[in-house]
């Protein structure tokens, strides 16, 4: 039963309703000997309020300053907090101050510099709140589900305890604390929450916060109570964790085992009754029951029971089935009360990881990354997440999760990578990913930075964030894989001690679910080579925008032959919509400082749209930004294409980012408004399951050549198509259709990547700058089953690789010069060059080569 916060003039006719409620249920089920299955659900004593919402208060002070003021000892029925100013949980200490008009929008602009106090105090969190049901023979305890990133916490003057860890949940047992009466005053309870100033050095706190640096933030290190506080009532036994750890048998049957964790607060054995439900969740079922008894003795107990399923429905990826999903419903019962309640939903699946044909066990990769679900190949097409979808948390919504997730979906995705600079993610986001059949490859706990921790008890401490991570979410079959850092050796002065550490993790991570894990990736720098990795174990595609220049798209791809891809990244700017939403109107174009502000790498944006267009787009705001869109689309399309026809020796690719969380110039397909790109259609294009597509050897052909390329189909889905037909037109500029083929391929096995066809066609001598190709493919019916269109550029390879070089050139000597994160580099007002000098507070600088 939930209760919330409601209004003082109403709270005690609810409360009392509620009381009676729950009594009554108590008093029925002991009516009866032996309860039937249902009433025993509905009739358990757990009662959950939900301490969350805008009735909170907060409070800055100096470091140590709170405690000796005596904030703590403030009477829980005084009303000194009601002038604090008001503030979210779950949410955000940002949040809470720009809502309150304490500090500018951190997003918009520059202001996030101007914010940078807010991390140098404590932050007092404050919440009233009344009890008049009485609590005999029960356990109360509060209950956080993240808190970011250190906190004490009192309840009526009384110190609980202290917690450290964003990602760990913690509760406290509050039943001997609270205040109890029919009266106002003396039933009200004071929660008080003292959150500390957020680290600043992330080595030290690796794996238990969100690394707050990289190319895609400024320096303002999030912090806040930003998961549910929750007051929870149970009988004196209670449930601590259920894991539903399922198994599929070789007659395609299917165990259930139940592993139950059972805390008994009380001194002595007792004889617990167990009463379990089955059912389909989001399918018809019949309700299996089971009955089991145990003796439960002080302290934690670990109990098990299987559950077999003679014809289970499995849980399947969108594209390979089904995403069937059942509930388990359990009380627990002493004699014919109830003590306890639980209720989860999962599903039946098997992840199993197999070897990619094409590379050497132990020569060229030393782990499997070929995924497997249920026995068949998941070939992964997946995105990094780039969450959550704010970095302040206080901005986020449940809805913008589901509807980000099923864009996801939406462009044929599926699967979604978190990686190990982002959080693992709240409930709900797993929820969706089960419901909408997406799978999740995770980092288990965020490890950005390579330099951790060398005492044990501090290594022990990380190996516990991460348990706690795996078991609050071992029971949603969306997660498959996990994975214990990101790009982590990369920055390990200590390959040897990198490599054990990752290691002692994922012994830690498969103790509690049984899923493939592999230490890090990408596994091939310098590192961790020297640790003992093989030479081909993954790559990150990301060469291309940090040597840009180096290599025309198209060929740089080529040099790419990996068994996976975790990170392939190109960047673009949002819509001219977004864009005035967090930038400046006197900033906005040419681009003013703020571009900069929020990583755009305004010489990286230029030259990649010479790659793909053959000219820098900087004529007007409109032109460079549906450039850039369709500049990271054309990039991102061509990649996609490229390694999935390396299918089956190459299992998945995940695009870096698909969203972004907060609002910058990098990665994202999906900006931090929740609006797709340009390049969001060419990705959905791309990741059609079954793709007909084409393979090409350059995009810039002289006139006097005729146009070459391959004929290929890529089909991720379990299905045959038979008698199909591919057709292949040429179109000019303007649109006029110069040449069209239409090829007998027969049929397209399911799980395939084939090329069927050479194509050749005399039609460039009719082209001024552009050539237009489309695709389309179509089953026995005559109903297109795939279609997909690229255009090519009238130029010459070689001479335009030379220009790139000599950009390239360019750009190296700036960087080297001022350094890569320093987006003053694009204003010669702020580098003094060309005699140029930032002097006055009216002068607004402009990047140089836009808009000339």
């Amino acid at each position: 039963m939930s209760v919330k916060n409601i209004d003082m003039t109403h709270y005690f006719n609810r409360i009392k309703e509620q009381f009676i409620v729950v009594v009554f249920l108590c008093a029925f089920s002991s009516l009866f000997s032996q309860p039937n299955t249902m009433i025993s659900h509905n009739a358990n004593s757990q009662l959950v309020r939900d301490l969350g919402g805008v009735k909170w208060t907060m409070k800055m002070m100096l470091p140590g300053e709170g405690v000796k003021m005596g904030l703590p000892k403030l009477p829980p029925e005084d009303i000194e907090t009601l002038v604090w100013n008001y503030a979210k949980v779950p949410g955000d200490v940002y949040t809470d101050l720009w809502k309150a008009g304490v500090i500018e929008d951190p997003y918009f602009g520059r202001n996030s510099v101007k914010a940078q106090w807010v991390q140098q105090y404590e932050w007092w969190y404050s919440h009233q709140f009344h009890i008049s049901e009485a609590v005999n023979d029960k356990v109360v305890k509060i209950l956080f589900e993240g808190v970011d990133y250190a906190c004490d916490v009192w309840l009526n003057g009384h110190f609980l305890g202290r917690h450290e860890g964003a990602f760990s949940g913690f509760s406290f047992d509050v039943t001997k604390y609270l205040r109890i009466s029919n009266k106002r005053l003396e039933s009200t309870n004071m929660l008080m929450i003292k959150l500390d100033p957020p680290p600043r050095v992330n080595a030290l706190v690796a794996g238990k916060k969100t690394p707050w640096f990289g190319d895609y933030w400024r320096d303002l290190v999030p912090f806040g109570i930003f998961r549910t506080v929750k007051m929870v009532t149970t009988g004196n036994v209670l449930f601590e964790d259920v894991y539903a750890n399922t198994s599929i048998n070789k007659n395609n049957s299917a165990e259930v085992n139940l592993e139950i964790t059972v805390e008994n607060t009380q001194t002595e054995t007792k004889k617990m009754n167990f009463i379990a439900t089955l059912e389909g969740s989001n399918f018809s079922s019949d309700i299996e029951t089971v009955e089991f008894s145990a003796d439960v003795k002080p302290g934690i107990n670990k109990i098990e029971h299987n559950i077999h399923l003679e014809h289970p429905k499995l849980w399947w990826p969108w594209d390979m089935g089904k995403p069937n999903l059942y509930k388990a419903r359990i009380s627990l019962k002493e004699g014919n009360i109830n003590q306890d309640f639980k209720e989860l939903t999962f599903g039946i699946r098997e992840v199993t990881s197999k070897w990619n044909p094409g590379f050497k066990k132990n020569i060229d990769v030393s782990f499997p990354r070929s995924t497997y679900i249920n026995g068949k190949f998941h070939f992964i097409r997946s995105a990094c997440w780039g969450g959550p979808p704010d970095i302040f948390t206080g901005r986020t919504s449940i809805a913008e999760y589901k509807k980000l997730i099923q864009l996801a979906k939406d462009a044929n995705m599926n699967n979604i990578r978190i990686f190990g600079w982002h959080p693992p993610e709240i409930p709900e986001f797993y929820q969706y990913c089960d419901e909408m059949g997406i799978t999740v490859w995770q980092d288990i706990i965020p490890l950005g930075t390579g330099n951790i921790p060398d005492k044990e008890e501090e290594l022990a401490e990380i190996f516990n964030e991460g348990v706690k991570v795996i078991k609050e979410r071992r029971n949603h079959p969306s997660l498959i894989m996990m994975e214990g850092g990101e790009e982590m050796l990369l920055r390990t002065r200590d390959a040897n001690f990198g490599r054990a550490f990752l290691e002692r993790l994922g012994d830690s991570l498969q103790a509690y679910a049984n899923l493939p894990y592999v230490p890090d990736s990408p596994l091939t720098c310098e590192v961790s080579r020297e640790a003992g990795f093989k030479p081909k174990e993954a790559v990150h595609a990301l060469r291309y925008f940090y040597d840009m220049g180096s290599f025309l798209h198209e060929d740089w791809l080529k040099t790419l032959k990996f068994p996976i891809v975790p990170e392939f990244a190109i960047t673009s700017v949002p819509s001219v919509e977004s864009l005035r939403k967090f930038i400046p109107k006197d900033e906005i174009w040419p681009p003013g400082l703020s571009w900069g502000h929020h990583w755009a790498d305004l010489e990286r944006l230029k030259m990649q749209n010479w790659d793909v267009f053959g000219e820098e787009k900087t004529g007007s705001l409109e032109e460079f930004v549906n450039a850039s869109q369709d500049t990271q689309g054309v990039i991102f399309q061509n990649g996609i294409e490229y390694f999935r026809r390396q299918k089956p020796n190459l299992s998945g690719i995940a695009l870096c980012h698909f969203i972004t969380y907060w609002p910058d110039m990098k990665w994202g397909i999906v900006d931090n408004y929740q609006e797709t790109k340009r390049s969001y259609e060419f990705v959905k294009k791309a990741y059609q399951p079954l793709l007909i597509n084409l393979s090409f050897e350059k995009r810039r052909w002289s006139k006097q050549e005729h146009f070459k390329g391959g004929l290929w189909i890529v089909n991720d889905l379990f299905e045959d198509f038979t008698r199909c037909k591919a057709t292949v037109v040429f179109k000019n500029e303007n649109g006029k259709e110069l040449m069209s083929k239409t090829f007998d391929i027969g049929n397209v096995k399911g799980n395939s990547a084939k090329k069927f066809e050479d194509i050749s066609a005399d039609v460039l001598s009719n082209i001024e700058k552009q050539l237009f190709v489309e695709l389309k493919l179509t089953d026995a019916s005559g109903q297109v089953i795939s279609y997909n269109n690229y255009f090519f550029l009238i130029g010459n390879q070689d001479a335009a690789t030379k220009e790139f070089n000599a950009m390239r050139d360019k750009r190296r000597i700036l960087e080297s010069e001022y350094g890569y994160g320093n987006y003053y580099r694009f204003f010669d007002a702020m580098t003094g060059d060309e005699g140029k000098v930032y002097q006055s507070g009216i002068e607004m600088p402009r990047a140089r080569g836009y808009g000339e």
